[in-house]
């Protein structure tokens, strides 16, 4: 079973707001996940980034794959770059 790191849509119409989630990769955007990592308001002033940093280390040190939007937000927190620091240790 291949994982992703990805987002699957909340909020009203025209009002967004996303989670983070482990989801096998076969699975819709909004269908079933594994775990939830962390929550993204891309309208909110200055953008809300909350992740769970001990989740998102240990789904990535797992293997899943983040996608690229999700990989954007990670490497903004800083978790990507503890990632990398691990992956040489």
């Amino acid at each position: 079973m291949a994982v992703k790191l990805r987002l699957t849509r909340m909020g009203k119409k025209r009002q967004p707001i996303y989670r983070i989630v482990a989801a096998d990769s076969h699975t819709t955007r909004d269908g079933k996940v594994i775990d939830f990592v962390g929550r993204y308001n891309p309208r909110s002033n200055p953008k809300e980034i909350v992740i769970d940093e001990e989740k998102a280390l240990k789904w990535l040190n797992d293997g899943a794959q983040p996608t690229d939007t999700v990989r954007a937000l990670l490497s903004e927190k800083g978790i990507m770059a503890k990632f990398a620091e691990s992956k040489k240790n």
